[in-house]
């Protein structure tokens, strides 16, 4: 991957007027969770909007939802009195993108992951990873894992989206779009939405350039 500049989001000057000042080498320190150590996230290592922030956020929407905006790499968990807790999240690559809405149906501590057959079929490489699960070929929860400490799977009905919020094992990629889809935060950031976040939460992704409709076709 090219060491590129961290892309730039599109906050506006209110939300950084009234935001409230986080402390990050408490936010984002070392985590002893579930058997596992989280390491501390070096917060320089992503454009400094990215981060967790408590924020004035104006919308229609009703506490305790999720939108997502992936167009700025950033997801707001909404909260009472006009403000959303802000985080930065990387997004699907080009083609691999969607928009809609979704609710929560499960979530998952350190989860299993079972990559799609199109997955595997086109990154072979994956395989040496690979063990027999109970429910299929996949890789066993772990800080290697690439759906981190926790993941959030997103439902439209009865119909699983195959789409996730769910951490990363590559930290540094909060802001960018290359992953299949799957809404990806960092660690400590995923763990904190999944604590305030309940079954049957609403998430409501924003449309962008590239986005497909969410549907259950995802690989």
């Amino acid at each position: 991957m090219d060491a590129a500049i961290p892309p730039q989001p599109s906050a506006s000057r209110a939300d950084a007027a009234d935001t409230v000042q986080a402390n990050y080498s408490a936010i984002y320190a070392e985590l002893n969770d579930g058997g596992f150590t989280v390491p501390a996230f070096n917060a320089g290592q992503v454009n400094s909007a990215f981060l967790r922030a408590n924020i004035t956020y104006a919308t229609r929407e009703s506490p305790g939802t999720i939108v997502v905006d992936p167009g700025n790499h950033l997801l707001y968990h909404v909260e009472d009195g006009g403000r959303a807790t802000r985080y930065g999240v990387g997004v699907g690559r080009e083609g691999f993108g969607w928009s809609g809405e979704a609710r929560i149906k499960s979530k998952q501590e350190w989860p299993d992951w079972y990559p799609p057959k199109e997955m595997l079929d086109r990154r072979p490489d994956l395989m040496k990873e690979m063990v027999e699960l109970r429910s299929g070929i996949g890789m066993h929860g772990s800080p290697a894992n690439p759906l981190g400490a926790r993941a959030m799977y997103l439902w439209q009905g009865n119909q699983d989206t195959l789409y996730r919020i769910h951490g990363t094992n590559e930290p540094w990629t909060i802001g960018q779009s290359f992953s299949s889809g799957c809404i990806r935060m960092i660690n400590q950031d995923v763990v904190d939405l999944y604590q305030k976040t309940a079954l049957g939460t609403r998430v409501v992704v924003l449309s962008y350039s590239g986005a497909q409709s969410a549907s259950p076709t995802h690989a």
